[in-house]
């Protein structure tokens, strides 16, 4: 290997070790608040995303971690059947994902756009953010995420919350380059320091930890149940997919949508979000915030993504830095999700005021009314067994009014969904 071609190298795997510090937020969050544990999530995102280069033909830079929309599921389903049963639960999602990638190699692009389009995917988003709302407001005020027990005395909390809070949006809003795609990294940095001065942060963890160790991986179980409840829930990040597709495209200037195919890179979602549920991890999905650094950073090299992967795999067995990541205290983190949450609720309602979704027409206001209010209000249709709740019976309920409803015959492509994408990338250039 001649020396320009070894820095070259060098530059590519920091390039990936840059682009694991964007998502690193994000995607060992998301176990936290679940109870599923950061190392294996920090593993099967390594091996979420290798698996989705291989079957994309590493042609697309992305990179796959912990999908927020399944917070609220996994908590129910844990709760409800158990740490196992939930990740077979998950398992079969990633199937639904597989089988919507079939569809679309049928059908084309526009069936996804047919089944749900923004009137649809616009309030669906809007419940997710609003029905995780009481979790952050809990866990900002030293709760725990259902507001059951108090784990710290509010007013401590408080501080540390808001101060997390204010970092976060402070550098998301007037931060400039890289470090404005970091802000839930200077919010967890700034809350911690806090809280430790608050005596909120236990190290015995830590401390009694060896340093290299296997993540402690949960073998699924199916449970019919558990099953049934999760399935719906996979059409949803769906959408989110080929938002993320289109985003990337228009950063680097190639049709991802027809090369290597919508298909293809949505089987890659599928089969990362099986095989992470195979060894106890969240599932997973393109990050949004990845893409913004592939724009400011121009790195189209998808081996950078490969990089990052590799990153992510090796962190998981550092014992000692998993057990770091399970001392923050809930007040961090629930001051960070005020704005995240908070966030995932705007991007729905920009969906529904970018693609100019007209709510003067019943039919509109109809699905969009009955999808928030199913969602917010905590509609539960089902037995003492199943039930069917959440954002699994808004997106069935939404899907089928749209269906149903009478309207106008649209174009049977992807123009709506890319100019809400278009504007995204637009703003993100600025």
């Amino acid at each position: 290997m001649t020396s320009s071609s070894s820095a070259a190298s060098w530059r590519t795997a920091l390039a990936g070790l840059q682009m694991l510090f964007v998502a690193f937020g994000a995607l060992v969050l998301m176990p936290l608040i679940t109870g599923l544990n950061p190392s294996v999530a920090l593993f099967t995102a390594g091996l979420g995303t290798l698996l989705f280069q291989l079957i994309t033909k590493r042609s697309v830079p992305v990179f796959l971690a912990s999908s927020f929309v399944f917070i609220a599921p996994i908590s129910y389903s844990v709760e409800t059947w158990g740490m196992a049963a939930t990740m077979g639960a998950l398992f079969c999602a990633g199937l639904v994902y597989m089988v919507l990638a079939l569809l679309v190699a049928w059908r084309g692009p526009g069936f996804l756009h047919r089944l749900m389009p923004p009137v649809v995917t616009g309030p669906i988003i809007m419940v997710i953010g609003l029905g995780l709302a009481p979790i952050a407001v809990n866990m900002a005020m030293g709760k725990t995420g259902d507001g059951s027990a108090e784990l710290f005395p509010y007013t401590d909390a408080i501080i540390v919350s808001m101060a997390a809070l204010l970092v976060t949006l402070l550098v998301s809003t007037l931060g400039k380059g890289l470090f404005r795609l970091v802000p839930i990294l200077a919010g967890v940095g700034v809350g911690y320091l806090l809280a430790w001065w608050f005596g909120m942060v236990d190290m015995t963890p830590v401390a009694q930890q060896s340093w290299l160790a296997v993540p402690d991986f949960v073998m699924p179980t199916f449970n019919l149940n558990a099953i049934l409840f999760m399935l719906p829930i996979a059409i949803v990040p769906a959408i989110e997919h080929v938002g993320d597709v289109l985003a990337i495209g228009s950063v680097t200037g190639k049709n991802y949508v027809e090369k290597p195919g919508l298909h293809r890179t949505l089987m890659g979602d599928g089969v990362a979000t099986s095989a992470a549920a195979l060894f106890g991890g969240p599932p997973n999905t393109t990050y949004s915030e990845v893409t913004g650094a592939v724009m400011l950073t121009r790195a189209f090299n998808p081996v950078v993504m490969t990089w990052a992967a590799i990153f992510a795999i090796a962190l998981a067995f550092i014992a000692k830095f998993g057990a770091f990541l399970q001392t923050i205290p809930t007040p961090v983190m629930g001051g960070i999700l005020v704005l995240l949450f908070g966030s995932i609720a705007s991007v729905g309602l920009n969906i529904l005021v970018k693609a100019r979704v007209d709510m003067a027409a019943q039919r509109n206001l109809v699905i969009v009314a009955t999808t928030l209010v199913f969602g917010i209000g905590g509609m539960a249709i089902g037995s003492k067994d199943w039930t069917l709740q959440g954002i699994a019976l808004c997106g069935l309920v939404a899907i089928l009014l749209n269906l149903i409803l009478p309207h106008e015959a649209e174009a049977d492509d992807l123009h709506e969904e890319q100019a809400v994408v278009d504007d995204f990338v637009e703003h993100h250039r600025q």
